[in-house]
């Protein structure tokens, strides 16, 4: 796997971030919350995870590349609202009242679950299935698991087994 470097420059605008995010909790809540690892090591088409007893935020390093300051607007205070519910409340739901409420009057950022950033760039290849209802796209994992015979894979809506189409029958 090919290794993206960061430039300085981008990883102290999310430093920058970070830290005045951070201070908005800290003065909201009277406590002082250490600062989290960041990693740049997040794959696929997630931007970030927070990864809540080991206090990390990991960041999707072609994601912040490909969209930087929106990446940093939006997905820093995102992953750092995960890990200052965890500390406050414990295990709540992810994107539950507590995180939105995190998200919109602690930190002072519009709540979304989920980022708008183009993903054809990390998408990896998928495989047609088909039930009776409707065609599904499964990730090469599954699809191995299929061909090696040790998953199979149901429709949600139908619940009948799914087919893997050969690419010549379409």
């Amino acid at each position: 796997m090919n290794k993206v470097r960061i430039p300085i420059a981008l990883q102290q605008a999310v430093m920058r971030c970070l830290r005045e995010k951070l201070q908005l909790a800290r003065q909201h809540f009277s406590v002082e919350f250490p600062e989290p690892k960041v990693v740049y090591q997040q794959r696929g088409t997630t931007a970030g995870t927070a990864w809540l007893q080991a206090w990390e935020i990991r960041l999707n390093p072609v994601l912040l590349m490909e969209n930087q300051q929106p990446f940093i607007d939006e997905v820093v205070p995102h992953e750092l609202a995960h890990l200052l519910v965890f500390r406050q409340f414990g295990r709540v739901p992810p994107h539950g009242r507590e995180w939105r409420q995190m998200m919109e009057s602690v930190l002072r950022v519009p709540a979304s679950r989920t980022h708008q950033f183009e993903i054809a760039s990390v998408q990896s290849k998928t495989f047609p299935y088909l039930c009776r209802c409707q065609q599904h796209q499964l990730t090469v994992r599954r699809h191995n698991r299929v061909l090696r015979g040790e998953s199979e894979y149901r429709c949600r809506q139908c619940g009948e087994k799914l087919r893997f189409i050969a690419i010549e029958n379409l």
